[in-house]
């Protein structure tokens, strides 16, 4: 049996929001596994999901930058020892400066940029020179690029903030359409900025990841229910408890069954039948709605969208692809924020970033 020291309980409770004893007794019955703590906790509806965002312990800046030709989009994270740097003049004109080499140098890794050649010099010893002068230790910690093919689009956004930063590529109908959708693009990057989906659609969903997710989601409603019970108030009704998580549960059989209910619930009524293709549909939607929750919150196509939370994105791109003229469709999209994945394990910035280059 693995040590359970107050240290665990702390994280873990600090992580979920369980209770004390409720997550000393989960780590207990994991042996001190973290994620599966968290995992337990969340099917017995006693936490969320581990907040990642509260254990970051980098600090820097990420950087866009988008060709001319909307054809290429490179993402950069350039990691500090302290936020006051971040906001140096010249650290940013740095992170801008290896953006742009990057992208012109169509470099794929970390090696390959520390062994290319910038105003005459190596990389490394660029960055070098930009560490003395700047008098902190710099990291490239990683990057990407995006290009679109044939008749294809990039964009990108950078936050205010300069901690977030998203690129999406698009392949089009045609180049009218491309052109077009340059605009919709970014307010696609704005979107996936706040909103944080993680994956493009719901058929990159594990089906053991949405069964997993599906036992906490509905864990996570009881719970919600019974409090909701205990206060009796008329404008919070209980949560419908759904069948499904996922499109990717949804088959054909599925909903054909689905559909075959609404109708006779709709005979039931003695609805006229000559109306009801105007009531299925919409009846079916629902259904799908009500079923694909985790589609909601995790993916880009299922999230509802902020600038109009009635469509989702995949019904948004449709509407977009009448006004335009033709297809679009998303390829691929890549989301940074400074310092996520980093696991805050001291308040000793320095020696952390010293350790990235290391």
């Amino acid at each position: 049996m693995a040590e359970i020291s107050a240290a665990m309980v702390k994280e873990l409770r600090e992580s979920t929001g369980a209770g004390m004893m409720d997550c000393k007794n989960a780590l207990k019955e994991t042996e001190g596994n973290f994620e599966k703590a968290v995992q337990l906790l969340r099917e017995k509806g006693l936490g969320k999901a581990a907040k990642k965002a509260d254990r970051l312990a980098a600090e820097g800046l990420v950087s866009v930058k988008i060709s001319e030709d909307y054809k290429s989009a490179t993402v950069s994270e350039i990691n500090s020892e302290t936020d006051f740097v971040a906001k140096n003049e010249q650290f940013i004109a740095l992170t801008q400066d290896t953006t742009a080499h990057i992208q012109n140098k169509s470099l794929q890794n970390v090696e390959e940029l520390h062994s290319s050649v910038i105003n005459g010099v190596k990389f490394e010893e660029y960055l070098k020179s930009q560490i003395a002068t700047i008098g902190e230790n710099l990291v490239v910690r990683r990057f990407a690029t995006l290009k679109a093919g044939d008749r294809g689009v990039v964009n990108g956004y950078i936050h205010t903030n300069g901690r977030v930063g998203v690129i999406i590529a698009a392949a089009c109908e045609n180049d009218e359409v491309a052109q077009k959708a340059r605009g919709f693009l970014k307010q696609l990057c704005m979107h996936i900025a706040a909103m944080k989906p993680l994956f493009l659609s719901y058929k990159e969903l594990d089906m053991d990841f949405i069964e997993n997710e599906y036992k906490a989601l509905v864990a996570e409603l009881q719970k919600e229910n019974e409090e909701r019970r205990r206060l009796k108030d008329p404008n919070k009704p209980e949560h419908k408890i759904p069948q499904f998580a996922s499109r990717k549960q949804l088959n054909d059989e599925i909903l054909k069954k689905v559909e075959e209910e609404i109708k006779a619930e709709l005979k039931a009524q003695n609805k006229p039948e000559k109306i009801w293709n105007n009531i299925i549909p919409g009846k079916l939607n629902s259904f799908i709605a009500d079923n694909s929750q985790l589609d909601s919150k995790l993916t880009l196509m299922g999230q509802f969208y902020v600038m109009d939370d009635k469509k989702t994105i995949e019904q948004v791109i449709a509407e977009k692809e009448k006004e335009y003229g033709g297809k679009i469709e998303i390829v691929e999209f890549i989301r940074f924020e400074v310092g996520e994945g980093l696991e805050k394990k001291s308040e000793d910035f320095a020696a952390e970033v010293a350790a990235q280059i290391g």
